[in-house]
């Protein structure tokens, strides 16, 4: 049977998408391919036609028992012979499933990937014909990866005990050096690839940058409104539990997503979000794989990902139907911190590994077991501990096999057996060296995100060229597209452009000269912000910052101003951030540098309101009257408990100091007076008034 007759006949589709038939045709052809194709592609059809199509049986790799149940629910509704084997099904269960592929009954059998560590499975598994070993979502078996699954790492030689059948690895998220990785672990030979193009056309692309937790719940309240349906993804359980407690009133019916939920909990939550009975969830990253509900029409990222592969693929999950679609992400450099806890906590140090180990050995019984809860285990290691760290130390031991652990029955305590009790911690073999270069690596993934925010050129050719596809065009409908769309063009020596050179000076002065056109950040944008603006900081008087002489140059604008006209210049290119240190520090491009010297035009949005500087409150006329008002105002609020303005600010006690009142209604004529201080506040002010005007006479 041809491929598209096989297409029509199992799947009801008349045609094949770019590059599905040229991936099928190879992998017909027994030969090894590498298919990394963006979300929503059509990865799934790369391996099950040909499943259908070959003698044998094809093994499919998947990480999630949700995301296998949903490709086999979907083959079974189309009565084609599939089966799963994971944790879900009982022994009864994976045995007849087992004889069903010694009989041939079955085309396509999905495995998590943990069965490979049975050996009386992989005995099992031997004895069948394999025409195809699918790996599903194989990023995951790279170190480099943003999803690294250590059971992965051992997918090589399975295929070698396998007989090494013909081999497809799919996903959607895959750099340069993931893919060779890729190819090196799985051993394939003279292996195709194919990349299909990652732009997604229907998708815009925006970085928001919200400083206060109000900013961020605004955004998520437009997008709500705007768009309905969508996912917004947290950083930790507890974000998750604030955010959706914060949004409910307006962005109901929601659901909840996170590692703490239940198996069965969080089947409830998929379900009730993919039968359309919730439009919005706010969850971990743990949710969306396998995930593909079509109209998804907003995906919100609360705090930064750890990876550009991780934003890109999550933000994949909207607009699958075809239809724009908005992908947000709400930036705030404070939140570096949760990113840099992950990775301390993915990549234990060499000498955090031993300490580990021994402190396992310490609390060890006489079968040299250890029955501790992972909060329990942390407690034994000395000094302050990030206690995932302690998981990831425990994995990395368990790998090695130099500690098996085991299920307790009856207890949600997973024991800890030592398999070497002869060696000390630190005579384990460790390669200090690989556990470095991880980490480095998740470091650099991080470090693309805060560059992917900061960036000023279109967003997803950043994200496109990213990943390897050079020479991409701008989108022309992410935020950095549409601002450039939008800017006015500024000729040396206007209003405008002189008022773009001052606050370039500014963060010249404030930076360290490193050549022609050359400026290295020494402070960040909030600190040069204040300082054009005079701030009379300590921060800026401890610095001397008061004395240079850019200091004050922009006072009459106010900083509100300023620091959107700040964020204009670093749109504009004139500005970047420089990431090299703990914190983001600001430093003029060459470009600005250009600009500030009036060689060349700007493009830049001037902001539109500039504010005036503030009115001088005008002079009082009767001072004796003004100091009895105010003290009047002072007694109130204390017996208010509230701060002196709130009762009345300066300029209205000065105002009725001149205009001297005696009346509501020739009070009411007054500004700062409004009809609810008309009767709760006032009176005692004009009875202030009355009796000082009656001692006047007097």
């Amino acid at each position: 049977m041809q491929a598209i007759e096989g297409l029509n006949k199992f799947f009801g589709i008349s045609s094949f998408r770019a590059p599905q038939e040229s991936v099928i045709e190879t992998v017909l052809n027994e030969q090894d391919c590498l298919v990394v194709m963006p979300t929503g592609g059509g990865k799934s059809l790369c391996f099950q036609l040909p499943a259908l199509l070959l003698p044998g049986v094809t093994i499919v790799v998947s990480p999630l028992i949700a995301l296998m149940k949903d490709q086999v629910d979907a083959l079974l509704a189309r009565k084609l012979p599939v089966a799963l084997i994971n944790s879900s099904c009982s022994l009864e269960e994976q045995r007849a499933t087992m004889a069903k592929i010694q009989q041939g009954s079955l085309k396509i059998v999905y495995i998590a990937p943990e069965r490979f560590r049975s050996q009386a499975f992989l005995n099992a598994i031997t004895q069948v014909k394999i025409s195809l070993m699918a790996i599903d979502e194989a990023h995951c078996l790279s170190q480099w990866g943003h999803d690294f699954r250590p059971d992965y790492l051992r997918l090589g030689q399975v295929r070698k005990q396998l007989g090494m059948p013909p081999c497809i690895a799919l996903t959607a998220t895959a750099t340069p050096d993931v893919q060779a990785d890729i190819v090196q672990t799985l051993g394939m030979q003279d292996a195709r690839k194919f990349v299909a193009g990652f732009a997604r056309e229907n998708l815009s692309f925006h970085v928001r940058n919200c400083q206060k937790e109000a900013h961020k719940l605004k955004a998520i309240a437009r997008l709500v409104q705007s768009h309905k349906v969508g996912i917004i993804y947290c950083a930790t359980r507890k974000s998750v539990e604030a955010v959706s407690a914060k949004i409910e009133a307006f962005a109901a019916p929601l659901v909840r997503y996170h590692g703490g939920l239940s198996d069965q909990e969080r089947s409830a939550v998929q379900e009730c979000f993919m039968q359309g009975q919730a439009q919005v969830v706010v969850a971990t990253n743990a949710f969306g794989m396998g995930i593909d509900r079509s109209d998804i029409r907003f995906v919100c990222h609360y705090e930064m990902p750890g990876s550009i592969e991780a934003y890109y693929q999550e933000g994949g999950r909207a607009g699958r139907d075809g239809q724009p679609a908005v992908c947000e992400m709400l930036f705030s450099y404070a939140d570096k911190r949760v990113q840099d806890f992950f990775i301390e906590g993915a990549n234990p140090s060499k000498e955090f590994i031993s300490t580990v180990f021994d402190s396992l050995k310490a609390a060890s019984d006489a079968q040299n077991e250890v029955r501790l809860s992972m909060d329990q285990i942390t407690e034994q290691i000395p000094g302050k501990v990030n206690p995932m760290a302690v998981g990831t130390a425990l994995a990395i031991l368990n790998r090695q096999q130099w500690i098996e652990r085991f299920d307790i029955p009856g207890s949600r305590i997973r024991g800890t057996r030592l398999r070497r009790v002869d060696v000390r911690g630190d005579q384990l073999e460790l390669d200090a060296t690989a556990l470095k270069q991880k980490a480095d690596r998740d470091r650099k993934r991080l470090d693309a995100v805060i560059a992917f925010a900061y960036a000023r050129s279109c967003r997803q050719k950043w994200i496109l060229d990213y990943f390897g596809e050079a020479n991409s065009d701008d989108c022309g409908q992410c935020d950095r597209c549409l601002a450039s769309g939008e800017r006015s063009r500024l000729e040396p020596g206007s209003d405008d452009y002189i008022l773009v050179q001052k606050a370039l000076s500014g963060v010249a002065r404030m930076s360290r000269h490193m050549g022609p056109d050359q400026w290295q950040a020494v402070y960040g944008k909030r600190k040069i912000i204040q300082c054009l603006v005079g701030s009379r900081s300590e921060f800026i008087h401890k610095n001397n910052l008061d004395r240079i002489s850019t200091y004050g140059l922009l006072k009459s604008k106010g900083s509100a101003f300023v620091e959107t006209l700040f964020e204009e210049l670093e749109a504009a290119g004139l500005i970047a951030n420089q990431t090299k240190q703990t914190y983001p520090l600001c430093a003029l491009t060459s470009q600005g540098a250009r600009v500030m010297r009036g060689i060349e035009p700007a493009a830049i949005n001037i902001p539109k309101s500039q504010p005036s500087k503030p009115k001088a409150l005008e002079p009082v006329a009767h001072q004796a009257l003004y100091t009895k008002l105010v003290n009047l105002r002072r007694e109130m609020a204390q017996a208010a408990n509230k701060p002196a303005f709130a009762i009345f600010p300066n300029f209205v006690l000065i105002e009725l100091a001149n205009q001297q009142p005696t009346t509501t209604a020739a009070a009411i004529k007054m500004k700062g007076i409004g009809p609810r201080k008309l009767h709760d506040v006032l009176p005692a002010f004009l009875d202030c008034i009355k009796t000082h005007l009656s001692e006047q006479r007097d």
